[in-house]
């Protein structure tokens, strides 16, 4: 295995940053959390338009940060690799935020608003005997 250079390596770390570095994406990977996202469910997190949310969702993607599946007419996003938590939990402690202010918005709820059905799961009639 050919040893790699400190610039080759700098470069691909880089990218990684770069992919998350916007606001708008650091709060769209916390929404996402450690669980899995559909758009609507992100735009009741954020408050945001969804084709917003889809040109972000489409350079994570691109940057390997983001992973999706098609349910029926809804896709989900999740992290490739849930370890970017701990890049935005340490950048936030760097930051000088407390790491449990970021760890209680991280993905762990749903939205009555929202129509997917993880928010809003439909129920199967029981049939009275």
């Amino acid at each position: 295995m050919k040893k790699q250079s400190i610039t080759s390596l700098s470069e691909q770390i880089a990218q990684t940053l770069q992919a998350v570095s916007s606001p708008q994406r650091i709060a769209i990977l916390i929404a996402i959390g450690h669980g899995e996202a559909c758009v609507c469910h992100l735009e009741n997190a954020l408050g945001w338009r969804q084709a917003y949310i889809s040109q972000h969702l489409m350079a994570l993607r691109k940057a390997n940060i983001l992973q999706d599946r098609r349910e029926g007419r809804y896709v989900y996003y999740k992290l490739q690799n849930v370890e970017i938590l701990n890049l935005i939990l340490d950048a936030a402690a760097l930051s000088g935020l407390p790491a449990d202010s970021i760890s209680a918005l991280i993905n762990t709820r749903t939205y009555p608003s929202c129509e997917c059905p993880q928010c809003s799961p439909v129920l199967i009639p029981t049939s009275s005997l």
